[in-house]
């Protein structure tokens, strides 16, 4: 997996989605299914339509009822990027499995997968800091100031992305190893929520 590539394919999903700039817009992916590709472009659309409803649901005129369905929204959200976050992970390792780590093979804080997911919310984050440097109604003020935020998350652009390349560098030369945790949610679980379980009494 290329880091370049990676974030060329989020640069693809972001702009496809602000066609039509909805959150019922359906993802149509250009990609093969099961490819990398197909993974960080439905990754990046899931944080994408997310990071609309975010907005949505801080309308401070927002119906009651309408931010419950948007909240109930985001949480499916969650758990899809989750998901999605793993079978990148499951991807990574299959395409690792012949590597034998080294005697001295140290383990990273996280997997390379969830490094990804910082990359696709950072160029979100890059790509509406822009449009709020460059927005002309907007004060010279407000411009000059998201412009600074914008410097600095494209910095941060530079160094996530060499972590990352150097993460899946040292994985491929086993001195490092992935190790990957199923998720734990308990809110989603039926049996493990006491406010959904103790309803089946």
């Amino acid at each position: 997996m290329q880091i370049d590539h990676a974030i060329a394919i989020f640069h693809q999903s972001i702009n496809d989605y602000h066609l039509t700039d909805s959150v019922d817009t359906p993802a149509a992916v250009p990609f093969e299914a099961g490819s990398i590709e197909h993974l960080l472009y439905s990754k990046n659309w899931i944080d994408t339509v997310q990071w609309h409803l975010e907005d949505i649901i801080r309308d401070p005129s927002i119906d009651p009822v309408k931010a419950l369905e948007i909240k109930r929204r985001i949480d499916q959200s969650n758990q899809q990027r989750t998901d999605m976050v793993e079978y990148i992970d499951s991807w990574l390792l299959q395409k690792y499995k012949n590597v034998k780590p080294q005697p001295d093979a140290t383990l990273n804080t996280e997997t390379p997968a969830w490094a990804v997911d910082r990359l696709s919310i950072l160029e979100l984050k890059i790509y509406h800091m822009a449009i709020e440097a460059n927005r002309t109604e907007a004060s010279d003020e407000h411009r000059r100031n998201c412009q600074a935020k914008l410097d600095i998350l494209l910095t941060q652009r530079i160094d996530l992305s060499t972590a990352i390349k150097q993460l899946l560098d040292d994985i491929a030369a086993g001195k490092k190893y992935m190790k990957v945790y199923k998720q734990m949610k308990m809110y989603n679980d039926e049996s493990l929520n006491p406010v959904l379980y103790q309803l089946k009494k």
